[in-house]
């Protein structure tokens, strides 16, 4: 599915000796030069920004009030509403960005005005409605008596639901982020940082920190009433500030340093007195300990988002993230846990979806991916365009045309990646997705929230993501007359549209991205920072390069290449959800070395078989990091490739042929090639089937003689674990009754398993009370309820449905697996 990765390292010049002494004395540890070489890098070149960028204390924030009029009007309609005790409404958005703003405003707003009586939330729902305002929502906070909407994370491009609340008597406040209309709508007050001057220190506000400075505004307008101090709802700001991926410079990098030091304060503390039990329990299940920006990022982000990708409504967020109810907290952190695990099943099935599509498009031609399917979840489809744009190096666009109500039109936010818990991504689970949120663009006057009804024309709603410095919201608003809805930022946009308009779109965006790329050709990079060794790894260098933290855009976790190194002690296991039911994905984990030390270093790969790895010396590039589990510092690999000085030997390598999910009746070789049809459940098989290519290629002599081998099984059509097991059940039953003998090929055949997990549901069938006997080559089956062992059936059984959950995971994985990775295998085989 994906292209071969262009690597490059970060140029950069050697930063002067004054400024590698003024980093070497916040790493006392270690020689501060790797360090030095970011900052260099990223554009810290003296004392006073060192010390401002490393030491939060040394930084003066910027005033709220740097937000110039529109501050001031805001605060005045919040003083006239507390002065006059009107309802007041939260408007939110439904990704972590909005759920934390919301929860800041609430907490916030809460000291000022009574929660639940004068003070309530809306958050739209992710699956039925769209990002922003709609009509149908406003309605139901007029029937409520709201006087004033407090918009987080959202709005700005409203103007037609703002007109409408303004007719029923209800005026607005925009507090956001996002696209900025061409006029001022008629609201109270908008404050929305892409007012200011890009450079300002204030520009790249998420929309929970665009809230916490209204707030931070109105308690200093409002002195001596709130119950808590302002601080109390950094730690919110932080969750939200990362989760976004937003670039964390300026007041970004200040409110997440403070945020992340007060989560990891509150986490420290016992259950029963945190501030935030909440937050503290979804730490606890992602095994993260709040004193990373990781920690947001693989663990409390995508759990967050999955509530509403999964379940669409992600009210009861704002519950977890503000109640002090420890019972209650518990039991909503679980809830999300499980939304959380549903998503990456989802993700991971729509993924494999999307690659079986890739292989029938023709990349040298394709500027940008455009696919759609009607059974997609919208949902996870945001997440799975940022993986396949980072695989391909192309703006992806993924489009569900299921028939159901126009939501989705803004860009929706990407999960950093479910790394440490076992994996979004990238929770890296080895996948990795970047993309900030987006609000939404009306381009007609259609209210968001109207489903479609029977006789409308069908709707396809959908993500995009881009890669390579491509402008993706500039190109598909570019495209406003083919669309219903959009949304976005130049990274990540949301759209609908027709159904019948899809051929046209995807022609025209095409069309337009080959006309501005020119001669410039679209490749998929990965881009190291430094260069080290392994000797350079661990707690030292770890330390020195935490200075950089909390990382984002615009400050990236550095890449680390490492060269001329070898894989030793590599194992792979298969990650279960939470509850370890289902399978989520693949880990290996190895050892690493080089000529440095002779000491290896551990690692992981996410999402990869250790059989992937490089047998011979190879170069690769990695992120060095903490394993809170396991209590030791260790890579996570990013990419790798054979060294180009290994000495490997490719004589006799035989011709692989990719005929997977293709018919192959003529294939048009001079010799037959041998066919695999059965797609296989582990490397060993695929060896066997290489080993006697190669066999038959040393037999012969020259080129021409050279055995080709065609992989040339079909994408797996799997049963659920129970609908096997149920049908194995009965042919016992029918076996049994009818006295009949069978053969193990006969069952093989009709259930569609491995010899080798037969042999577990055999075992679970004897449990049963089920006596298999041998005839060669027949079974015999008979019924014996004397002979049941009631107390062990239901473990039996358990094996066995895990037995076919781990068959089905590992031909999902070979249905997919690149032709590069085989022919790898076949080549280090030899």
């Amino acid at each position: 599915m994906s292209e071969q990765h262009q690597w490059t390292i970060t140029p950069g010049e050697q930063p002067p000796e004054f400024f590698i002494k003024a980093v070497k004395g916040y790493t006392p540890l270690s020689s501060g030069l790797y360090a030095a070489q970011l900052l260099w890098q990223r554009g810290i070149k003296d004392r006073q920004q060192l010390r401002a960028f490393i030491n939060h204390k040394a930084y003066k924030p910027a005033s709220p009030f740097e937000f110039g009029q529109e501050m001031h009007l805001a605060i005045a309609r919040l003083q006239q509403a507390y002065n006059t005790r009107e309802k007041i409404a939260i408007w939110g958005d439904f990704d972590a960005d909005g759920i934390t703003a919301t929860s800041v405003l609430w907490d916030g707003l809460g000291q000022f005005f009574a929660q639940n009586t004068q003070l309530i939330f809306y958050i739209p729902d992710r699956l039925k409605e769209s990002h922003g305002l709609n009509n149908q929502g406003i309605d139901n906070l007029a029937k409520q008596g709201c006087k004033l909407i407090v918009t987080c994370d959202t709005g700005s491009t409203n103007l037609e639901e703002i007109i409408y609340a303004q007719q029923l008597g209800i005026d607005v406040i925009v507090t956001d982020h996002h696209t900025l209309p061409a006029e001022r709508p008629p609201v109270a007050a908008i404050i929305n940082p892409r007012y200011l001057p890009r450079e300002h220190r204030l520009f790249h506000l998420s929309g929970v920190a665009v809230a916490y400075k209204l707030m931070e505004a109105l308690y200093q307008s409002l002195p001596n009433i709130a119950k808590y101090p302002l601080e109390d709802l950094l730690d919110l700001v932080a969750i939200g500030l990362i989760a976004d991926l937003v670039q964390l410079s300026g007041d970004c990098r200040y409110l997440a340093q403070l945020g992340i030091q007060r989560l990891q304060e509150d986490f420290q503390q016992p259950a029963a007195v945190r501030r935030r039990p909440g937050v503290g329990r979804l730490l606890e299940l992602c095994h993260k300990s709040g004193d990373r920006p990781t920690d947001i990022s693989f663990g409390l982000g995508p759990r967050i988002n999955a509530v509403s990708r999964i379940q669409g409504d992600a009210n009861f967020c704002v519950e977890l993230l503000t109640s002090r109810d420890l019972i209650r907290c518990k039991e909503l952190a679980e809830v999300a846990e499980l939304a959380n695990a549903r998503r990456k099943s989802l993700q991971k099935d729509v993924q494999a979806q999307v690659a079986q599509k890739l292989t029938q498009l023709d990349l040298s031609t394709t500027s940008v991916i455009v696919l759609e399917d009607a059974q997609w979840p919208a949902g996870v489809l945001g997440l799975v365009a940022g993986q396949i744009a980072q695989e391909t190096g192309r703006p992806t666009i993924l489009l569900s045309t299921e028939k159901v109500g126009d939501g989705g039109d803004g860009g929706d936010g990407g999960d950093g990646g479910d790394g440490g818990d076992g994996g979004d991504g990238g929770d890296g689970e080895g996948i990795f997705s970047s993309s900030p949120s987006s609000s939404s663009s009306p381009s007609s006057p259609s209210s968001p929230s109207s489903p479609s009804s029977p006789s409308s024309p069908s709707l396809a709603r959908g993500s995009a993501r881009s890669v390579n410095s491509v402008d993706l919201y500039q190109l598909v608003k570019d495209q406003a007359h083919l669309l219903h809805r959009f949304g976005g930022h130049p990274f990540a946009a949301g759209l609908s549209l027709l159904v019948e308009n899809i051929p046209l779109f995807k022609a025209a965006i095409n069309q337009q991205l080959r006309q501005s790329l020119g001669s410039r050709i679209l490749t998929p990079t990965v881009q190291a920072d430094l260069m080290v060794t392994v000797a350079d790894l661990g707690k030292e260098l770890f330390l020195e390069l935490k200075l950089l933290e909390p990382c984002g855009m615009g400050n990236p976790v550095p890449k680390l290449l490492i060269q001329n190194c070898l894989f030793e002690n590599s194992w792979h296991r298969n990650q279960q959800d939470w509850q370890g039911k289902k399978v989520q994905y693949i880990k290996t984990e190895f050892d690493i070395r080089d000529d440095s030390s002779r000491s290896t270093f551990p690692g992981i790969w996410w999402g990869h078989y250790k059989d992937e790895l490089p047998m011979g010396r190879c170069d690769c590039i990695a992120e060095l990091d903490y394993n809170t589990l396991k209590k030791r510092y260790e890579i996570r690999l990013i990419a790798v490739r054979p060294n180009g000085n290994s000495a490997v030997n490719t004589e006799h390598l035989p011709l692989i042929l990719d005929l997977r999910n293709q018919e192959y009746s003529a294939l048009g070789t001079q010799h037959s090639p041998l066919i695999i049809e059965d797609c296989p459940t582990n490397w060993d098989d695929l060896r066997a089937w290489l080993q006697r290519c190669l066999k038959k290629s040393r037999s012969g002599s020259g080129l021409d003689n050279q055995q080709q081998l065609a992989i040339a099984w079909s994408k797996p059509n799997h049963q659920p674990p129970k609908e096997i097991w149920l049908t194995l059940v009965g042919i016992a039953k029918y076996l049994s009754r009818t006295n009949q003998l069978v053969t193990r090929v006969q069952i093989l055949e009709k259930i569609g398993i491995s010899d080798q997990t037969l042999l577990v549901g055999i075992k679970a069938l004897k449990y049963l009370g089920f006596t298999v006997k041998e005839q060669d080559p027949y079974l015999q089956i008979s019924w014996n309820p004397r002979d049941s062992g009631e107390n062990f059936a239901d473990a039996a059984v358990a094996q066995f449905f895990a037995a076919v959950r781990e068959e089905q995971f590992q031909r999902q994985y070979f249905a997919q697996v690149p032709l590069s990775t085989i022919v790898a295998i076949a080549r280090y085989d030899n």
